[in-house]
C-alpha cells in the first residue's frame, strides 16, 4: 500500500491512518458502513488492531474505559447517519466526565452535504455542545493537521472528545504527505503553571484554619498528580475528601481519608465539607450530587479552587483563591514553599471519632444477598486490585462505597450523565488496555441489558472480563425513590421479564453462574475470578434494599438520612 512508500501523495484513508500511527494509536473501536468503507479497506492491510464492537455505543464506552484507564485517548470510527448519531451519548459522558476521545464519523460526499442525502446527519451541528471541539475535513491535504490536532486537542488541558467529521470524498481523493506537520492553534493555550501569589494565598489560608478539608477530583487523576496529593496532604495534616469520579486519588487506608462526599457519601466526608472553615478543590466541578443544595454546602468556608478549565471556577461555588493550574503543578508548586504548619489534631480527631462512630454500614441477612456483600465479597476475592467498572444506579453506588480503590485508574464509572449501558463496555476497553489485569464489570440488570449485545467481542476476543450483575429485578434507584418519594407507587420500574443470564450467557459461548445463596456466595465468586475466560455472574440480591446514606433533594449536605445519630 502506498503508506509503505515514499511517494509524495496518498489517498485520504491512508493519510489518516498514517496520522494515527504517528500518535502511536494501539486500538481502533469501530463499526464499518457505506461512508467509512474506504477507510476501512485501507484499515485492512493496517497493523492497528480495530475492534469491531457490536453496536457504535459499545465502541465509544468501550474507547471510554480505554481511555480512564491509560489516560491516551480512545479512537472510534463510525458511519454517517445513525452510526454517528449512535455515539452521541458517549460523546455527551466523556465531555462531562473529561475522558479523552478522537472519533471519526463517515460524513456524505462534500457535493451532497445538504441535500438530505442517504444517512446525512449535521454532525457538527450535533456534536458542538457535546465535544470539546470538532471538524469537517473539506481538504484531502489538511488531514494529517487535523488528527494532530486533535489528539491534541483531546489530551491537553481539561481532556476531552473531539471529532472528525470525513465526508467520504475526503478519504478516497488523493493528498499530499508532508514529513513535519505542525499544528495551528493559536486560540488554544491550556494554563498549566500556577499563579504564584494565589499559591501564596493558598499556604496563608492553610496556616490560618483550623478545620481544612481537601475535596479530591478527577482532575487529580488525569494529571497523574495522586502522590503528590498525598505528600500534600500529610504534610499539612489535612483530611482529603474524594468525589465519585476521583476515588482511587488517596489510599483509602490513611488516617487522613474521610471516603466520599455527596449524596450517597460517607457521613464523616459531609460533615467536613459541611463544618469547615477552608475547603480546597482540587480538579472537582462542585456538582449539585456533590453539593446538595448550596445553601448549605460550606458556608463557613474560605473556598480555594485548583483546576485547569477556569470555566469550572466560581461557576458554582464562589471562590475566594482561584488557581487555574494543572493539578499536579499547582502541588508541586505547593510543596516547593514553607508554608506554616498548623495544628489541626482538634479537627482531625473529631473527624476520627465519627469515622469509627459512623461507618458505612448495613444490615447483615442470612437468607438473602446483600447487594453490598456481594461488592464486599468481589473486593476480598481480588485483594482489592482489580480494574472495576460500573454501570449506573444502586450497583455504582455501592461499589464506590464498599470496594475501596487503593490504587489511582482502577475505577472507570459513568459519572455526570449517568449512563445506563456504560459498564460493560467500559470493561472491554479497560481489559484491552490492561490485559494482564482483573476486570470486574459491575452492572445492574436492566443496564446490562442495553448494551449485552458486546458480549461477542468477550467471546471473539476471549477477553476476561468477569461481569457481576447485580440482579434486584428491578431500575434499582429508580424504585428506591418512588419509594422515598413518590409513596411507593413502583411506576415501570419492576422488571417482572427477566431472561435467564446464565443461559444467555451460554448462548454467547460464555462460562455463566447464578449465585444466590449467601453461604456459597463467596466460594462461587471466587471462582469465578480464577476462570482463565470470561464470565457472566448473576448474583441475585434483595430488591428492597436502599443506598444509604443519602442526601435528599433540596436537602443540605448535612442533613442524611440513614446515620444513626
Amino acid at each position: 500500500m502506498s503508506w509503505q512508500t515514499k511517494e509524495k501523495t496518498a489517498t485520504g484513508a491512508e493519510l489518516l491512518l498514517e496520522a494515527l500511527r504517528q500518535e502511536g494509536v494501539e486500538i481502533i473501536f469501530g463499526y464499518p458502513g457505506g461512508a467509512v468503507l474506504p477507510l476501512y479497506d485501507a484499515l485492512y492491510d493496517f497493523e492497528i488492531p480495530h475492534i469491531l464492537t457490536r453496536h457504535e455505543q459499545g465502541a465509544i464506552h468501550a474507547a471510554e474505559g480505554y481511555a480512564r484507564i491509560t489516560g491516551k485517548p480512545g479512537v472510534v470510527i463510525a458511519t454517517s447517519g445513525p452510526g454517528a448519531t449512535n455515539i452521541v451519548t458517549g460523546l455527551t459522558d466523556a465531555m462531562m466526565d473529561s475522558l479523552p476521545l478522537v472519533v471519526f464519523t463517515g460524513q456524505v460526499a462534500s457535493s451532497f452535504i445538504g441535500t438530505d442525502a442517504f444517512q446525512e446527519a449535521d454532525v457538527i451541528g450535533i456534536t458542538m455542545p457535546i465535544t470539546k471541539h470538532n471538524y469537517q475535513v473539506r481538504n484531502v491535504s489538511d488531514l494529517p493537521r487535523i488528527v494532530k490536532e486533535a489528539f491534541h486537542i483531546a489530551s491537553t488541558g481539561r481532556p476531552g472528545p473531539v471529532v472528525i467529521d470525513l465526508p467520504k470524498n475526503m478519504v478516497t481523493e488523493s493528498g499530499e504527505r508532508k514529513d513535519n506537520v505542525e499544528i495551528d492553534l493559536p486560540g488554544y493555550q491550556p494554563h498549566y503553571e500556577p499563579n504564584r501569589l494565589q499559591i501564596a494565598k493558598l499556604l496563608s489560608a492553610i496556616g490560618e484554619s483550623k478545620k481544612p478539608v481537601i475535596l479530591a477530583g478527577a482532575g487529580v487523576l488525569h494529571a497523574k498528580a495522586s502522590e503528590e496529593l498525598a505528600k500534600f496532604a500529610r504534610t499539612y495534616q489535612i483530611p482529603v475528601v474524594h468525589t465519585l469520579l476521583g476515588l482511587g486519588g488517596f489510599p483509602p487506608e490513611d488516617p487522613l481519608f474521610l471516603g466520599m462526599g455527596g449524596m450517597h457519601g460517607s457521613y464523616t466526608a459531609n460533615m467536613a465539607l459541611y463544618e469547615c472553615d477552608l475547603l480546597i478543590n482540587i480538579g472537582a466541578r462542585f456538582d449539585d450530587r456533590l453539593t446538595g443544595n448550596l445553601e448549605h454546602f460550606a458556608k463557613q468556608a474560605v473556598v480555594a479552587h485548583i483546576d485547569i478549565d477556569p470555566a469550572e471556577i466560581g461557576k458554582n461555588i464562589p471562590t475566594e483563591i482561584p488557581i487555574v493550574a494543572c493539578a499536579k503543578r499547582a502541588l508541586q508548586v505547593l510543596l516547593e514553599k514553607n508554608g506554616e504548619k498548623v495544628n489541626h489534631q482538634d479537627w482531625l480527631r473529631l473527624l476520627q471519632e465519627r469515622k469509627e462512630k459512623y461507618p458505612l454500614v448495613y444490615k447483615p441477612e442470612t437468607s438473602a444477598i446483600k447487594p453490598q456483600a456481594a461488592i464486599e465479597m468481589v473486593y476480598e476475592v481480588t485483594e482489592g486490585n482489580a480494574i472495576i467498572t460500573t454501570d449506573v444506579g444502586q450497583h455504582q453506588m455501592w461499589a464506590a462505597q464498599y470496594y475501596p480503590l487503593k490504587s489511582p485508574n482502577r475505577w472507570v464509572t459513568s459519572g455526570g450523565l449517568g449512563t445506563m449501558g456504560f459498564g460493560f463496555p467500559a470493561a472491554i476497553g479497560a481489559q484491552f488496555a490492561k490485559p494482564e489485569d482483573v476486570v470486574v464489570a459491575i452492572v445492574g440488570d436492566a443496564g446490562f441489558q442495553m448494551t449485552l449485545q458486546e458480549l461477542s467481542v468477550l467471546k471473539e476476543h476471549n477477553l476476561p472480563v468477569k461481569v457481576l450483575i447485580v440482579n434486584n429485578e428491578a431500575l434499582g434507584m429508580v424504585r428506591q425513590w418512588q419509594e422515598s418519594f413518590y409513596n411507593e407507587r413502583y411506576s415501570h420500574s419492576l422488571l417482572h421479564c427477566q431472561p435467564n443470564f446464565v443461559a444467555l450467557a451460554e448462548a454467547y459461548g460464555i462460562k455463566g453462574i447464578r449465585i444466590e445463596d449467601p453461604n456459597t456466595a463467596k466460594q462461587q465468586l471466587k471462582e469465578a475470578i480464577k476462570y482463565t475466560g470470561p464470565v457472566v455472574i448473576d448474583c441475585r440480591v434483595l430488591q428492597s434494599e436502599k443506598v444509604m446514606p443519602m442526601v435528599a433533594p433540596g436537602k443540605g449536605i448535612h442533613q442524611m438520612e440513614g446515620v444513626e445519630l
